[in-house]
């Protein structure tokens, strides 16, 4: 007699102790950006500004024009004209947070090695700076990535980059000499916040932009981390100082203050920080 087959052996079962989690973990799903307290505070409050006062010029208006047809017609004129420069100051400011926006774009861009989003908003950069107007049909036939970091990097970014140490080297002159002149330390810091502050709008208009004051305060804070890295090339500062604080002019009214040095010092690194915050493509140190 056949005997039967013997039955196939059951395979244990797998024992799972959630390894492949530990090893490979699963990215957990970002969160969507929510505005802080202060932000959702702050545009409550300029809503019922905006808002209420609206009310009560059209209610002045509709009570002018009551009185008499040419007081309600002058009014009107005069609220529209008011309105309509508020309008047009913030729509400047929206023009100025749009080209940092653009350069954030092609440097992400250039970073992921996108060449067709690092393209669209390479010309779109190029169209709105002088220094890079005539480059543009030699950006828009580049076939590759690296042709059109090569075409920016020779031409009109190497422009900039001299046209920002020289702006640069203007306020550290001027900060150097009125740590000696002005009188009083609190002058003395607000005149430097000043003309940092103006420092880092020349820079910005040289790079093609024309920030507001929140186009201002933005770029500012991207230069206060790009700050981090320029203070590592302290060769190129160093020498730029010392040219500065050892002028024969300068010297002559200044002297050799030790204050004025470090203020100069501070000028030239903010103006490195802003030119590398306002670059199109990511500086390679």
């Amino acid at each position: 007699l056949a005997e039967d087959a013997p039955p196939t052996p059951t395979p244990p079962p797998r024992l799972d102790f959630g390894w492949d989690a530990t090893v490979a973990p699963v990215t957990p799903q970002r969160e969507p950006r929510r505005h802080s307290a202060l932000a959702l505070a702050a545009a409550g409050v300029a809503v019922l500004l905006l808002g209420l006062s609206a009310l009560d010029v059209a209610n002045f208006v509709a009570d002018q024009f009551a009185r008499a047809t040419w007081l309600g017609i002058t009014t009107l004129a005069v609220a529209a004209s008011g309105y309509g420069l508020i309008g047009w100051a913030f729509l400047r400011e929206l023009r100025g947070l749009r080209a940092l926006t653009v350069v954030d774009r092609a440097r992400a861009a250039f970073v992921q090695n996108d060449y067709v989003t690092a393209r669209e908003e390479t010309l779109a950069w190029a169209a709105r700076t002088p220094a890079a107007a005539n480059l543009a049909p030699a950006l828009r036939g580049a076939n590759d990535l690296d042709s059109l970091r090569a075409l920016l990097e020779s031409g009109p970014l190497a422009e900039l980059d001299r046209a920002s140490a020289a702006a640069g080297r203007a306020a550290a002159a001027q900060a150097f000499a009125a740590t000696a002149v002005v009188p009083s330390p609190a002058l003395d810091a607000l005149f430097f916040a000043w003309r940092g502050f103006r420092l880092v709008r020349e820079v910005a208009a040289i790079h093609g932009m024309r920030p507001g004051l929140a186009g201002t305060v933005a770029l500012l804070r991207r230069a206060v981390f790009e700050a981090g890295t320029v203070a590592a090339a302290d060769v190129a500062i160093d020498a730029a100082t010392r040219a500065i604080v050892t002028n024969p002019l300068i010297e002559k009214i200044a002297g050799e203050a030790g204050k004025g040095a470090v203020a100069a010092r501070r000028m030239l690194m903010l103006a490195r920080a802003t030119a590398r915050a306002c670059r199109i493509v990511p500086p390679a140190v």
